[in-house]
């Protein structure tokens, strides 16, 4: 299932040349994230209030056209992989056009409160597992 998350690019997210800063994109994929969770039933706080937390390992961003001051953009987030203590979600950018902007992916690991690695809780892993082809 991909959950879309719009956007409309601040003055704040831009740099110089009013391209939006390559690290906001990382702050974008959080966002896409956060609303997968909430769309799915499962915010991040009651995650994390099961003491689950969901911390990056890995993250990547493939940038093919900028991101402009005032373009309203869209994140589409689906989850790719859970399997044992994994979690990985990929994501697409894109404008008002449906033009693509940038694509990535973050890699996270199941955590409990004391930040030991865990198993994704089942109940979890069913509210998160990619739907089959």
């Amino acid at each position: 299932m991909v959950i879309p998350f719009s956007y409309r690019v601040i003055y704040g997210d831009t740099d110089q040349m009013g391209v939006m800063y390559y690290a906001n994109y990382l702050r974008l994929f959080e966002a896409g994230r956060c609303e997968y969770m909430h769309v799915k039933g499962c915010p991040y706080s009651e995650v994390e209030g099961r003491g689950v937390l969901l911390p990056i390992s890995e993250a990547h961003v493939n940038y093919i056209k900028p991101a402009l001051f005032d373009q309203t953009i869209t994140v589409h987030t689906k989850v790719e992989l859970v399997k044992g203590a994994r979690v990985n979600f990929t994501y697409e950018v894109t404008n008002e056009d449906g033009e693509l902007l940038a694509t990535g992916f973050t890699k996270h690991a199941a955590l409990d409160a004391e930040r030991r690695v865990i198993r994704v809780p089942a109940d979890l892993v069913d509210l998160l597992e990619p739907e089959k082809s």
